[in-house]
C-alpha cells in the first residue's frame, strides 16, 4: 500500500520515520500498516478523504482489501485518540519550539454539516462553517501555538443533550458510558485540565465569547493558575473603573451582621457595551498586531481595568480586577469585540491587542484540515470512527506543520513530494452522481 513511486528522497525518510513513531502508539502491531497508509492517503491529492477513495489512491490494483484495513482501522479498532495525538504533538512540538516558544492555548470548536439523524452527535444547533443554526455535528478542540504555527492537541465531539439522554441512539452509535452531557465550555476546561497533567508547556489561554462568557470556565482557568484573553458578549457587566460592589450590611442592635456584597438602585454594575458607549472619543488608540496581505491590519482598541460582576451579590468579597479589552473599528457605528484578560496591570494595549488578535492562527489550521485533509469527510455515523478519522487527519496534519517548521517563518515550504499511482479508469466512488462506466 506503499503511495511512494521512486526512492525516497529526505522529505520522505522524515515522513517514514514520523509514521514509525505514531505506528507504536497504535498499540497493536497489525494497526501499524494501516495507520501509516491511512495518514499517508490522507495527504495524497486527492479531492474526497473518506475510506474509499484513499484506498483506490493507495492501492489501485488492491482496492477492496485496502479498503477493508483502512475501515476496520478507523470505525472498529478500539486504539486510544488520546495516545496517538499525545504522540503527534511529541513529535511535532519539538520542531515547532524551534521558531519560537508556546506563546497561546486556543479553545475553539468546528461544525460539520449533516443530513439526517443518525450520525453521532448531529442536532440542530449553530453551526461557525456557515454562521448560523442548521443540522450539523460540532467538536471542541484545544490547540497550542507559537508566534507561527499552531497544532490542535485535544479533539471531542460535541454530544448535544438530546443525544446524552437517548440510551437507543447512544447504544446504535457506540457513544461510550462514561461519557456524560457536558457543556461545550466544560469540555474545554476537561482538554485544558488535561493538558496541564501531560506537563504541556504552558501559555495564555484564547478563546471567543462561546467560552469566555462562561464564569464556570475563566474561573476555572484561574483555580489552574493560567491566565487567559477571552471574548465576552456586549452583555457581560462590570463595575466600571474604580468602582466595586457594595461591602456587607451591618445589622443595628440584635441579629447577625450581613456577610455578601451589595448593589442598590444607585450602585449598579452596568454592560461592556454601555461602559465602552460612555468613554471618550480621546480614549480610543489605534493598535495594529499583525501585517495583512496588502497592509498592517489596525483597529481603534481601548483596555481598562475593571472588576467583573458576575452574581458577586452572592460573594463575600469582589473580584479580582481585570483588563476589559474593547474594539471599536472607525466607521462602525458601536465597538464590535469585548475581552477580560487576567494579565498583569502592567500590560501594554498592544501586548493585550496581539494575543487576543492570535486566535487567527487556527483558522488556518481548519480551513486545511477541512480543505485538504478531508477533516469533515468521514462517512460513519459512529463514535470511534469519527474521532478516529479526525486524530488521524491531525496527526497527517502534524507533519504538515513540523516540515513548515523546518524552514524560517518568511520562507513558504512546498508541498510533500508524495506521489500516488493511478486511479483504475473505471473506479468510481460510492455515492457518485456518475454512472458506473462499462466495458
Amino acid at each position: 500500500m506503499s503511495a511512494f513511486s521512486s526512492a525516497p528522497g529526505a522529505q520522505q525518510r522524515r515522513f517514514a520515520a514520523y509514521l514509525d513513531s505514531l505506528a507504536q502508539a497504535a498499540e497493536h502491531a497489525d494497526r501499524a500498516e494501516p495507520l501509516k497508509s491511512y495518514c499517508t492517503g490522507l495527504l495524497l491529492p486527492g479531492e474526497r478523504k473518506s475510506v474509499e477513495p484513499m484506498a483506490a489512491r493507495l492501492a489501485p490494483d488492491n482496492v477492496r482489501q485496502t479498503h477493508q484495513s483502512l475501515h476496520h482501522l478507523v470505525a472498529q479498532a478500539p486504539w486510544s485518540d488520546e495516545a496517538l495525538l499525545r504522540q503527534v504533538r511529541q513529535s511535532v512540538l519539538p520542531q515547532m519550539e524551534q521558531n519560537g516558544p508556546v506563546i497561546a492555548w486556543i479553545v475553539d470548536d468546528t461544525g460539520f454539516l449533516k443530513k439526517g439523524t443518525h450520525s453521532v452527535g448531529v442536532a440542530r444547533q449553530y453551526c461557525g462553517q456557515i454562521g448560523k443554526q442548521d443540522n450539523c455535528q460540532v467538536a471542541v478542540s484545544l490547540s497550542i501555538t507559537t508566534e507561527h504555527s499552531s497544532l490542535p492537541i485535544a479533539w471531542r465531539l460535541y454530544l448535544p443533550e438530546i443525544w446524552a439522554e437517548d440510551d437507543e441512539r447512544r447504544k446504535a452509535a457506540g457513544v461510550p458510558k462514561e461519557i456524560p452531557f457536558q457543556t461545550k465550555p466544560a469540555i474545554a476546561l476537561e482538554q485544558i485540565r488535561k493538558a496541564v497533567t501531560d506537563e504541556v508547556p504552558t501559555a495564555p489561554v484564547l478563546a471567543d465569547a462561546a467560552y469566555g462568557d462562561n464564569y464556570d470556565f475563566r474561573e476555572g482557568l484561574t483555580d489552574l493558575s493560567l491566565r487567559y484573553v477571552v471574548g465576552v458578549r456586549e452583555h457581560t457587566t462590570v463595575w466600571e473603573p474604580g468602582e466595586s460592589p457594595l461591602p456587607a450590611k451591618q445589622q443595628k442592635g440584635r441579629g447577625r451582621p450581613g456577610t455578601r456584597l451589595r448593589r442598590d438602585r444607585q450602585h449598579r454594575p452596568v454592560s461592556v457595551k454601555q461602559l465602552a458607549e460612555s468613554l471618550a472619543p480621546s480614549d480610543w488608540k489605534t493598535v495594529s498586531w499583525r501585517a495583512g496581505t496588502k497592509k498592517k491590519l489596525g483597529s481603534r482598541f481601548v483596555a481598562l481595568r475593571v472588576r467583573p460582576a458576575h452574581r458577586d451579590e452572592r460573594r463575600k468579597q469582589p473580584h479580582a480586577e481585570e483588563w476589559l479589552l474593547i474594539e471599536w473599528p472607525a466607521g462602525e457605528s458601536e465597538p464590535t469585540k469585548y475581552w477580560l484578560s487576567t494579565f498583569p496591570s502592567a500590560t501594554a494595549l498592544k501586548e493585550l491587542v496581539k494575543i487576543a488578535k492570535h486566535r487567527w492562527i487556527i483558522e488556518r489550521d481548519y480551513e486545511e484540515l477541512k480543505q485538504e485533509l478531508g477533516l469533515g469527510h468521514y462517512e460513519g455515523r459512529g463514535w470511534r470512527g469519527f474521532h478516529h478519522h479526525a486524530t488521524l487527519c491531525i496527526a497527517a496534519y502534524g507533519f504538515l506543520v513540523a516540515e513548515r517548521s523546518r524552514f524560517p517563518p518568511s520562507i513558504r515550504a512546498g508541498r510533500l513530494e508524495l506521489r500516488a499511482p493511478e486511479l483504475p479508469p473505471d473506479f468510481q466512488p460510492r455515492g457518485s452522481p456518475r454512472p458506473r462506466r462499462t466495458s
